[in-house]
């Protein structure tokens, strides 16, 4: 599913990673991991098409984006579920809401949303929730607002970038279950992380990261 192929991306003087290749087979679960400033979310962007690399080839589905147009990128996106450690909800809009708009965004007609949304937010367990506003959660079911409004959209690929870095132990093992369940129904996760104790617990293929490069 995923592939880079000797992929480059500095900033400035800083080499945000160098030299990179790997693949990510479809149905894969996959942690990255490495100390802060290793490259970890560097990589998921470019997956999402917000960074282009300045060398080397990345490909989604055997296809090459290392070149993705501007036109190109929501198409990208569509397929693509995020993840992110500060959650990213809209404030001002209910559970439902904040939901509602990755459909929005994506152009699903409005008639199709609500035996969706219903049906993720049972999911995540927070179905009778679904009129609150972000203000009166817990960090634990902010989180799952997140990755409900990423699961809506039905992608073929979750990216995680430190999804549970700002939760306690038990929160962050409840999200993970949720991710280890999505994974079961075919899903390919990527997770950045440096959660060390997840990774073990979890026992999939860890990709780490050391300044940038590869680490064997």
């Amino acid at each position: 599913m995923i592939k880079f192929e000797n992929v480059s991306k500095s900033f400035g003087r800083i080499n945000a990673i160098e030299n990179i290749s790997f693949e990510i087979a479809d149905g894969e679960f996959v942690f990255l991991t490495g100390a802060s400033g290793a490259g970890k979310t560097t990589i998921l962007r470019l997956i999402l098409g917000e960074y282009l690399p300045d060398s080397g080839r990345i490909f989604f589905n055997k296809e090459d984006i290392s070149t993705i147009s501007k036109s190109q990128i929501p198409y990208l996106r569509q397929q693509i579920g995020s993840v992110f450690q500060d959650f990213k909800v809209l404030p001002e809009r209910t559970v439902r809401e904040n939901v509602e708009v990755a459909l929005a965004v994506i152009g699903i007609p409005q008639n199709d949303w609500e035996i969706r949304v219903k049906n993720i937010l049972k999911l995540v367990n927070l179905y009778k929730r679904a009129h609150l506003f972000p203000q009166q959660l817990s960090g634990g079911e902010l989180q799952r607002v997140s990755l409900a409004r990423a699961l809506v959209v039905n992608p073929k690929l979750i990216l995680a970038d430190e999804p549970t870095g700002n939760l306690d132990w038990d929160t962050a093992a409840g999200i993970m279950e949720l991710l280890e369940r999505i994974h079961k129904e075919g899903k390919t996760i990527i997770m950045a992380t440096h959660h060390q104790g997840l990774i073990k617990h979890a026992k999939h293929r860890v990709i780490k990261l050391n300044d940038g490069k590869l680490e064997e």
